[in-house]
């Protein structure tokens, strides 16, 4: 099978590679691009282990073609954090012990986020139904919930105001 050119941008970054039509967005990640944050679990898009966003959506990237994003802007759970600080959905889920086994937890903290963006205020049946679509097997979710609560008034929360810096007489 033909390779096709692909352009498109993955956590800000331009990255052009030649890509079989028929891969998928995970392998391309995963296999060309190195970024092994997203798992693949059920290959199925039931779990949710493998999302990703994709201007500005989640996107479970076992099922959607890497071809799909010509254009695109990716964003992969290795872009979170920025310059050695972390995300306040990846300070919530340590801080909260959202998590067990870590499996699960890239596409947690990709869907968190994402979810967020959308939704800055949730209650915790809004989180609940908006984490929905990504599974965990080890924690009964209660933590993960609170993890998001905890992200959610984190980004809330007006930003520190720059400390005064000292005139040289």
């Amino acid at each position: 099978m033909a390779k096709k050119l692909l352009t498109l941008k993955i956590n800000g970054k331009t990255v052009e590679k030649a890509v079989e039509p028929r891969t998928l967005l995970i392998h391309f990640l995963r296999e060309e691009c190195h970024l092994t944050g997203a798992h693949i679990g059920c290959e199925t898009s039931h779990c949710g282990a493998c999302t990703v966003d994709v201007d500005g959506a989640s996107v479970k990237s076992c099922t959607h073609l890497a071809i799909q994003c010509e254009g695109a802007s990716v964003d992969t759970v290795e872009g979170l954090a920025q310059g050695g600080v972390l995300h306040a959905v990846q300070e919530g889920f340590y801080k909260e012990h959202g998590l067990q086994c870590g499996f699960c937890t890239p596409g947690m903290l990709m869907r968190a986020q994402r979810f967020l963006q959308d939704n800055p205020n949730p209650t915790e049946d809004e989180i609940r139904a908006g984490m929905s679509g990504n599974l965990c097997r080890c924690t009964g979710y209660q933590n993960i919930v609170k993890a998001v609560q905890y992200a959610a008034a984190k980004l809330r929360a007006p930003a520190p105001a720059p400390a005064a810096q000292a005139v040289a007489a």
